[in-house]
């Protein structure tokens, strides 16, 4: 059970490591909203020169902006814990892009998922799929910056990085 493999990590890593106290505010004051792929943990941050407490980050599937919860997010980042930009960064080879939403709602059919509970829902857009990574990450750009809740002069970068290389390409410069 992959539970287990974490508490015994963690048993492991609370021997050698030393407790440092930090603030929870970050400390470039920065917010970053990106993917949860799996390939960008432990890489996407010293890709940025990011380290422990030099941001808040603020991850889903796709990096999407299409519910609530993502602009909660950043503006929480922003009136509560000091962030003063925003970076938007998406990734080639997203696993959102692309996504079949046929066979998404097959898969949750299958897992018993009630089909009472999927007939009013749009599966593309519930699960944050996209068609193109770059394009995504400027419809965020534009959300973010187009809410009411997040103030003109908070920056909102567009940023996306090639998981092979580590090269970070801008896409959108906020001055």
């Amino acid at each position: 059970m992959m539970l287990d493999e974490v508490l015994k990590a963690n048993e492991n890593f609370v021997k050698e490591y030393e407790p440092k106290k930090m603030s929870h505010m970050p400390q470039k004051k920065l917010a970053i909203v990106t993917c949860m792929d799996t390939r960008l943990t432990g890489f996407l941050e010293p890709a940025m020169g990011i380290e422990r407490g030099d941001a808040k980050i603020i991850k889903n599937a796709g990096n999407a902006a299409v519910d609530r919860d993502v602009i909660r997010s950043v503006a929480a980042a922003i009136y509560a814990l000091g962030a003063e930009e925003v970076m938007v960064v998406g990734h080639y080879d997203c696993g959102m892009a692309n996504v079949d939403p046929e066979r998404l709602t097959d898969a949750m059919k299958a897992r018993g998922i009630d089909e009472e509970t999927l007939k009013d829902v749009d599966i593309k857009e519930w699960v944050g799929a996209i068609d193109s990574e770059e394009e995504n990450v400027l419809n965020v750009v534009e959300k973010i910056k187009g809410s009411p809740f997040i103030p003109d002069d908070v920056p909102v970068h567009g940023l996306i990085i090639d998981l092979y290389d580590g090269k970070i390409k801008v896409l959108v410069e906020d001055k």
